[in-house]
């Protein structure tokens, strides 16, 4: 299963399809707490994040992941507006694995949700 912690309503419909499509499992969370709840309850393959959230505060969501053992090991992928390198460095020393422009994760997103087959034991 993949966790995406999206506010925005077009990458949410993207990120839906593309899931749906290749019969991977995702969950959707839209704050810090449903975030952490979720993965608490069933531990994600990999977390997805849309950096230029402003109410799902993804930076906040990394931190307390990486307090936590049983999530600090979760692989984390950030999307984020290119032209943001505020929020790019930001991401980088807050521990985000890997951050891509918002265009780059469009054209991965298949690869992406297929990692590790979206399933996590």
């Amino acid at each position: 299963m993949v966790l995406a912690i999206v506010d925005d309503l077009m990458f949410v419909s993207k990120i839906k399809a593309a899931a749906s499509s290749l019969g991977v499992g995702l969950t959707v969370a839209r704050s810090l707490d449903d975030a952490l709840d979720k993965m608490r309850q069933s531990a994600p393959s990999l977390v997805i994040l849309d950096l230029n959230g402003t109410r799902t505060d993804p930076l906040a969501t990394v931190a307390a992941m990486k307090r936590d053992h049983a999530l600090s090991t979760i692989p984390t992928i950030g999307f984020v507006s290119h032209v943001r390198t505020d929020v790019i460095n930001a991401a980088r020393d807050s521990g985000v694995d890997e951050i891509l422009a918002r265009s780059a994760f469009t054209e991965r997103l298949a690869e992406i949700l297929q990692r590790d087959d979206g399933s996590r034991s």
